[in-house]
């Protein structure tokens, strides 16, 4: 059988979209699909969302790649692709996410300042249970930094690994996270759009793998009750002219030895902390994870080495200096998200904002913030519709867009069963 072509975008729900193409397409470098997949909600109905055309003939649109993008896929004879989208009008589409990182990264680059990205993925592995219904896999050895047979006793991640391994991702570690059965993936350092481009082909590898082990493996961000939650933490640094890194301005890191960009860059993330979560958390699901002592990056805080705060400052210095984001979860299209932390840290840098105190509470019976993200959904969407800045860096029909599709979810979900509607966010998410 000779090779077919896998080609996908991830869509404003983080959701997988491709076709397969035969092998005599392969040479090609580009596909179309229906504009109106953005106007697709989880339950499959289609609206009228800005951007998405439905109500205007429910016109094509075009996803471009390079044919030196094209790489080795996990599924037998079958090659894979991430391309960008275009509209009608040959210019990128406003509602993608993948141009919106771009659109990120080029604004950095005018800078002379190249985004480096590293993505922390946590997860839930759930199985069915003889009456059908997904309840967590049954890993009673399962503990925090757990690896082996108790941790995972059918093996799924091992299979994971291997198949990363052969396809080139380049996996920084794989463990058992705090909340049996949560486990958590970190693949390297890279260039925000390849980082980016990585995890999501990685996420849906590693999902399609624990199918076939009979395991759903959710990246939700609250699919259990009395478990924790997990999120998609956003780690980032700035590659310079000269390939140093910039927010390293000597061998020692932390708070005491930021330099003047990491200290705009964290405030830039304060500033805009409320809105962020528009971007980075949008789901219903998202704000029974976003808590007050959760380390789920509920407050307006800053620190060093403390997993109770927002924004961390890695305490490593020089080439390793970095950011760390912790509100994201993977209810959000990774790229979007990378794009609202990297362009609210550049508002930082832009407008020269003053950072806060750092963080001097435990996080858990105390903190010092004053200012938390929305306690729900719908005041996300408020909170990020009222921060103009913000939306227009990251892309103003963008933000329009989110904001429709969400304040119908809250409208769909608001009168639904928590744990029903748990179970039908982790058949996507």
């Amino acid at each position: 059988m000779k090779d077919r072509l896998r080609a996908m975008f991830l869509d404003h729900l983080s959701i997988m979209r491709g076709k397969y193409l035969p092998d005599s397409k392969i040479g090609d470098d580009h596909t179309r699909f229906c504009r109106s997949t953005f106007g697709v909600h989880y339950d499959k109905d289609l609206l009228p969302a800005p951007g998405a055309m439905m109500m205007e003939g429910l016109p094509d649109m075009e996803l471009r790649w390079k044919a030196e993008e094209v790489r080795d896929g996990w599924e037998p004879g079958t090659k894979v692709v991430l391309g960008d989208l275009f509209g009608e009008d040959g210019d990128p589409l406003a509602l993608d996410g993948r141009a919106a990182l771009r659109k990120a990264v080029a604004d950095w680059e005018a800078d002379g300042l190249s985004p480096m990205v590293g993505i922390e993925l946590e997860c839930f592995a759930l199985q069915r249970d003889e009456d059908g219904k997904l309840v967590p896999y049954d890993a009673p050895g399962g503990v925090v930094y757990g690896t082996g047979p108790f941790t995972d006793p059918l093996r799924f991640t091992d299979a994971i690994w291997k198949k990363a391994t052969k396809l080139g991702f380049n996996l920084e570690m794989m463990t058992g996270e705090y909340d049996s059965p949560q486990f958590e993936f970190t693949l390297t350092f890279d260039e925000a759009v390849k980082a980016v481009d990585d995890i999501v082909l990685f996420r849906q590898m590693a999902r399609e793998i624990a199918f076939e082990h009979g395991i759903v493996l959710t990246f939700m961000p609250k699919p259990i009750a009395d478990a924790g939650g997990s999120g998609m933490h956003v780690n980032f640094s700035f590659r310079d002219a000269d390939g140093r890194n910039a927010l390293g301005s000597g061998p020692q890191g932390g708070p005491d030895h930021m330099n003047d960009l990491s200290r705009k860059c964290v405030a830039g993330l304060m500033t805009h902390h409320k809105a962020l979560a528009g971007f980075t958390a949008p789901s219903a699901n998202s704000f029974q994870r976003l808590q007050p002592a959760s380390l789920a990056g509920y407050w307006a805080n800053w620190g060093g080495d403390h997993r109770n705060v927002t924004c961390r400052v890695s305490t490593e210095g020089g080439a390793k200096a970095r950011i760390e984001h912790r509100m994201p979860d993977a209810s959000s299209n990774p790229y979007t998200a990378t794009a609202a932390v990297l362009q609210a840290a550049r508002l930082g840098v832009q407008n020269g904002y003053d950072l806060g105190p750092i963080e001097t509470g435990d996080g858990f019976e105390h903190s010092d913030a004053e200012v938390g993200v929305a306690g729900d959904l719908k005041s996300a969407m408020d909170d990020l519709a009222a921060d103009a800045a913000l939306a227009n860096a990251v892309g103003k029909e963008l933000a329009e867009h989110q904001i429709f599709m969400r304040n119908v979810e809250v409208e769909k979900t608001q009168d639904q069963d928590i744990d029903a509607m748990r179970e039908f966010y982790a058949h996507f998410i």
